[in-house]
């Protein structure tokens, strides 16, 4: 695994809105840097996926991020030497974690890692934390069968994660059923972001594994990406703040 990086912090962060990343996926500018500002202290950080980046590009992400943690949830997947040029252009961002699918393979992971600490150093920035796919969390049995893969979902999880880490990613993004089986094969430093995470009452929209706040992380998950449950709400911040107290609450009292 690729060495750690000094500006990252612990795999247990102190505090209980450190645990969540907003999921900003809108390609409307206007509306994410209103709602990053609005969430600002109240959780860990934004994600920014496609629908955003696609349409705002690295000046809509800046705009957003405001210098919060970013998770740039871009997912690349290419040929190794364009999926490294991706990561270094990326690394301008200054991202703090960044995503790319294990389907990708060995070499593809292995040039992201050494393109992330290079482009790093380059330019005195934070190397970003490399998390993999493993498979999307709106995939169920079913559907793997569809695409001709082999199950179940569980075993192809534990598969591309654990070739993830032997091939220099710091992490993963997996379903909260999950979790228990990637702490306990990828050990205690290896990253999880959980994704699926539903509180007491949400609906689970277009995700088919889900969990609530708290008992993704009784189970072993490092960081939790919450997106309608905290922006489809009338009041996003007292959402937010909401979480956080039952994210204390399960870590015993974690401020």
């Amino acid at each position: 695994m690729s060495e750690p990086n000094a500006h990252q912090p612990a795999r247990a962060p102190s505090h209980a809105q450190e645990r969540i990343f907003v999921a900003l996926d809108t390609p409307d500018l206007a509306h994410a840097a209103k709602l990053a500002r609005a969430l600002r202290g109240a959780v860990g950080g934004v994600k920014v996926g496609k629908e955003l980046f696609t349409a705002q590009g690295p000046d809509g992400v800046r705009a957003v991020s405001g210098g919060e943690r970013l998770f740039l949830d871009l997912k690349f997947h290419d040929i190794p030497n364009t999926v490294a040029g991706a990561v270094r252009a990326a690394v301008h961002l200054r991202p703090f974690m960044l995503s790319l699918h294990a389907s990708g393979g060995r070499a593809m992971m292995q040039a992201a890692a050494e393109a992330a600490r290079e482009a790093a150093e380059d330019a005195e920035a934070p190397r970003p934390r490399l998390i993999a796919i493993t498979l999307l969390t709106s995939l169920d049995e079913a559907d793997l069968e569809t695409l001709g893969q082999r199950g179940p979902v569980s075993e192809q999880v534990k598969r591309l994660a654990a070739l993830a880490r032997d091939s220099g990613l710091d992490g993963a993004v997996c379903s909260p059923r999950e979790i228990e089986a990637l702490r306990a094969l990828c050990g205690p430093d290896f990253t999880l972001v959980v994704p699926g995470i539903r509180p007491a009452g949400a609906a689970p929209g277009d995700q088919k594994r889900v969990m609530s706040p708290a008992e993704a992380l009784q189970a072993g998950a490092d960081y939790l990406v919450i997106g309608r449950p905290i922006t489809g709400q009338a009041d996003p911040l007292a959402a937010a703040r909401q979480i956080a107290e039952e994210i204390s609450q399960a870590s015993g009292g974690v401020s």
